[in-house]
């Protein structure tokens, strides 16, 4: 039984997600702030954290760094702001995903469960006996690691299967579309923000000079290619 961490300052949303989740058949956890989070995650194991962006004490944002220095656990973002300034934001920081309030449950459960299933591949349940190797760059698709000359790279799950999908298409230029349609599982109904910030969060990891990429490069118009080196 997978277990879903929910934060948020409000009770009545709280209360309401654990019960959808819970119909699913998953364990919830509770905290109405990222302090009340954190204290939880060091006590639990964790699959899944929906978390709302604005809360007193530690707001989402702030949690969700502290967050990312020990795990990688798929993270959603919940937040009464639209604007793609704070969608953005959220991804930047080491969000999987972002869901604007009010939502409609149901989809946020869709979203959990697709979250899941990425993770759970990712942490290797799911075992391919494949290494891809460009250059300095290693992508083990049976350890779910990635190394850069040598040294191990810390990804997210969501990172980990966007640079794997482009490895496994190597010298192939993939739209923003195709990469989310593969990667998320769904229409990539206006996906190329989201695409796009991971893409930055990968290069800063991957790259000596991500302002110069020597391996994800960008096709203008078209898409990104992982270089064969």
């Amino acid at each position: 039984m997978e277990t879903i961490l929910v934060c948020d300052d409000d009770k009545a949303i709280l209360d309401s997600i654990e019960i959808y989740l819970k119909l699913e058949g998953y364990n919830v956890l509770k905290a109405e702030n990222g302090l009340e989070a954190l204290d939880i995650i060091e006590k639990n194991e964790i699959h899944c954290l929906v978390l709302d962006i604005m809360m007193p004490k530690m707001d989402g944002l702030q949690a969700t760094l502290k967050i990312r220095e020990k795990h990688n656990f798929p993270i959603i973002m919940l937040s009464a702001k639209s604007e793609d300034t704070d969608k953005i934001a959220g991804l930047g920081f080491g969000a999987d995903d972002y869901v604007t309030k009010p939502f409609n449950p149901l989809e946020l459960v869709a979203r959990v469960k697709s979250q899941i299933r990425r993770y759970i591949s990712f942490s290797g349940f799911v075992k391919k006996d494949t290494q891809i190797v460009t250059g300095g760059l290693i992508v083990d698709t049976d350890a779910k690691t990635v190394s850069v000359d040598g040294e191990s790279i810390k990804m997210t799950a969501t990172e980990y299967m966007i640079l794997e999908y482009l490895c496994k298409n190597l010298g192939r230029v993939l739209s923003s579309g195709q990469i989310y349609e593969a990667v998320w599982n769904e229409p990539s109904f206006r996906s190329e923000k989201t695409v796009t910030v991971h893409i930055k969060n990968i290069r800063e990891k991957i790259e000596i000079n991500p302002k110069d990429p020597k391996y994800i490069k960008v096709v203008y118009g078209l898409g990104y290619k992982v270089e064969k080196i």
